[in-house]
């Protein structure tokens, strides 16, 4: 298992449609774990296939402390929309405005085979949208509007309060945290 490099805008690979996986091959399995430990060593929560130079339909997503790893990935269903400050890998330095589904749907297999359903809303109906656009060649500077440049800290700080957001939000589900000061 080992970390890939993650391809940049400007590198023609980000550009192209992505192929279906037809088998499971250990070669596949390999490549979900490289592509965990590539969002793991890097701090991110997601990253498709083609950012690795991979042209699969592949996916993995690291949120809330749970796993996605994504075959053949496909939104089924969406509803509802919001408006996303979104940021890559592919396109260091930037981020900017997309404007997402509330609620997506998403069918897919994971490493054994088997198919199953994602019900995503909010934060992760926005990751797995960025991620599965990727598998058509589609970066978010290519919808984004009100793109800005960032530096190093700002990243740092997107960072630290993409992790706050996640924990509120685990919290939430549980119960625990109301959002509201005390």
């Amino acid at each position: 298992m080992g970390r890939r490099l993650i391809r940049k805008e400007g590198d023609e690979i980000l550009k192209k449609k992505c192929k279906p996986v037809k088998e499971i091959s250990p070669s596949i399995i390999e490549l979900l774990d490289d592509m965990k430990q590539t969002i793991h060593d890097l701090d991110a929560v997601g990253v498709a296939a083609s950012q690795i130079g991979v042209l699969k339909r592949v996916v993995v997503v690291d949120f809330e402390d749970e796993l996605y790893e994504m075959i053949n990935p496909e939104i089924i269903e969406s509803e509802g929309e919001q408006k996303c400050n979104e940021a890559c890998l592919s396109v260091p330095g930037r981020c900017g405005d997309v404007k997402r589904p509330f609620n997506a749907k998403i069918k897919a297999t994971n490493r054994n085979g088997e198919e199953y359903i994602i019900e995503a809303d909010d934060f992760l109906s926005s990751i797995m949208c960025h991620e599965l656009d990727h598998l058509d060649g589609v970066l978010f500077i290519d919808k984004a509007t009100n793109v800005q440049l960032i530096n190093e800290e700002q990243m740092r700080a997107r960072k630290r309060a993409r992790k706050k957001r996640i924990q509120e939000r685990k919290l939430r589900r549980q119960g625990v945290y109301s959002g509201r000061r005390r």
